[in-house]
C-alpha cells in the first residue's frame, strides 16, 4: 500500500509525460495531467481501459470522437479507444490506465 497527495505531485508537459506517472504495476498505472489554459494533448491510440478523474478546473476529453466535458470531482471511465485533451482555462487530472490481463 502507498498513500499519495494528488496535490503535491508535479507534472511535467507532455513531451515529457512519462515523468509524470507516478505509480506503476504490471496491471496499471497512474500519472498526473496538467493542460495549461488553451493546452491540449493530441489524440493517442490506448489499448488499456482509461480512467480521467478531473481535480482542478475544467477538461474536454474526446473519446473516439466523443466529446466528453469534465469539471473539478467529474471522471469518466472508458473502454481502449482514442483520446485527446484540451482545456481552455487550464485543468489538472488523474490519468489511470488499466492493463487488460490474459485469461
Amino acid at each position: 500500500m502507498e498513500k499519495f497527495d494528488l496535490a503535491k505531485i508535479k507534472a511535467a508537459g507532455y513531451e515529457q509525460r512519462e515523468k509524470n506517472v507516478f505509480y506503476e504495476k504490471p496491471e496499471f498505472k497512474m500519472r498526473i495531467v496538467s493542460l495549461e489554459p488553451g493546452s491540449e494533448i493530441p489524440s493517442c491510440v490506448m489499448s488499456s481501459y482509461v480512467i480521467f478523474i478531473c481535480l482542478e478546473g475544467k477538461a474536454e476529453v474526446l473519446v473516439n470522437g466523443n466529446k466528453v466535458d469534465l469539471a473539478a470531482g467529474e471522471l469518466i471511465a472508458s473502454e481502449p479507444a482514442t483520446f485527446s485533451l484540451r482545456s481552455v482555462s487550464g485543468a489538472r487530472l488523474l490519468g489511470i490506465q488499466v492493463r487488460p490481463q490474459p485469461v
